[in-house]
């Protein structure tokens, strides 16, 4: 070893000694031995990761290897890999770009991250379709909007949690993360009326077919999904038991879980707190890979449609006649009352006569089932699994 590496060698564990075991402050310490409190911190964080031997001097030959980075590209992708630690090297080395700092590529970064003992073994999980070609895919921002309740979870004082998302298919940027009690409709019609107001309405809102979104009666009506169609926005509802249909929104929960409720807050607000510094670094920092590692926020825009400052009903068009239920939703049709849903009550359906005298009836964009003569009687025949919304406005 060369007589001037041996010196640096020396200099370096003594001052690695101090700044263990010595009283003086570190700034102090470091103006003593002529460096700066940055190459100071390496020093100590070199010492701790691999002992004497990562203090020796790390040089810059022609014949080093490529992944061998310079010591201020691996201290800046250390730093990003600390401030985000779920990130992988593309995520990373896209940072680095948006920060203006070299880059290296993705191989040398993933070295870096080994080589410090920053990088977890995954699960393997299995493949799963990326989207359900039979739902609408979302071209402009508020095409699609997505909306689940990441499964509930037990906060420091014992209470649960259930977080509602809201995302935009298009551009992926999360429009809320709310911390809520319970799944009730109540709290997420509230949500919803935030969401609104400040970003307006979109054209489509994709759920599963759970409560509140979605019900086992009629249509797979709910108070929710009635004012949503009021508001003039369609209800998409995935197949049962298949959530990779809503998968891009999937992935986020996935992320979310690892960044926000891993430890989860003391209280329902704390969580809050962490769901609200997850949304904004989701939305305004983490480049994501399907949208060529650009940030939500750099696609996003909110929609043209208001929301407006009183309800309307649906509209219906020809072949369509619009026919108003009674107080308890029941439709007047072939001289009798058929019973479709109180929750439709005083509402307007849109009803489409046949040949064989039988009538399809619609609310909105979903058709609920088929009123019919049967014998002498007048029957409602619903649908028998969730309907998907027929294109008729």
């Amino acid at each position: 070893m060369p007589w001037k590496t041996v010196v640096a060698m020396d200099e370096r564990m003594r001052f690695i000694t101090r700044a263990l075991e010595g009283d003086e402050s570190f700034a102090q310490l470091c103006r003593q031995f002529g460096i700066s409190r940055k190459t100071g911190y390496k020093w100590v964080e070199r010492f701790e990761l691999g002992g004497p031997a990562g203090l020796e001097e790390r040089r810059s030959t022609a014949g080093r290897n490529a992944k061998v980075l310079p010591d201020d590209q691996v201290d800046a992708v250390v730093a990003v890999r600390r401030e985000h630690p779920t990130w992988g090297p593309k995520k990373i080395r896209a940072r680095l770009v948006e920060l203006g700092q070299a880059a290296p590529s993705k191989s040398a970064i993933g070295d870096v991250l080994k080589r410090h003992g920053l990088v977890h073994p995954r699960r393997r999980r299995p493949h799963a379709p990326r989207e359900f070609l039979g739902l609408t895919v979302g071209e402009r921002p508020n095409d699609v909007w997505c909306v689940d309740f990441k499964g509930d979870f037990r906060l420091g004082d014992k209470t649960r949690c259930y977080p509602l998302t809201i995302s935009d298919f298009y551009s992926r940027y999360l429009l809320r993360c709310t911390a809520l009690e319970s799944t009730k409709e109540e709290s997420a019609i509230r949500v919803f009326e935030g969401v609104f107001q400040e970003f307006g309405l979109p054209e489509i809102i994709r759920s599963d077919n759970g409560v509140p979104f979605a019900s086992t009666g009629v249509g797979g009506l709910t108070r929710l999904a009635i004012w949503w169609i009021k508001l003039g926005i369609v209800p998409e509802r995935i197949e049962p038991g298949h959530p990779e249909q809503n998968g891009r929104h999937e992935r986020m929960h996935r992320t979310m879980k690892a960044e926000a409720t891993r430890p989860p807050g003391e209280n329902l607000a704390a969580q809050q707190r962490l769901l609200d510094r997850f949304r904004h670094q989701y939305n305004d920092i983490r480049p994501h890979e399907a949208i060529g590692q650009k940030t939500p926020m750099s696609r996003y825009s909110v929609s043209r449609r208001a929301m407006p400052a009183t309800l309307g009903s649906p509209t219906y068009e020809e072949p369509l006649l619009a026919k108003r239920l009674d107080d308890s939703g029941r439709l007047r049709v072939f001289g009798a009352k058929v019973t479709l849903t109180k929750l439709l009550a005083r509402e307007e359906v849109g009803v489409e006569e046949h040949e064989d005298s039988s009538m399809t009836v619609y609310f909105g964009p979903l058709r609920l089932g088929e009123v019919r003569r049967k014998d002498k009687e007048v029957v409602f025949d619903r649908e028998l699994s969730a309907p998907r919304p027929a294109i008729l406005l």
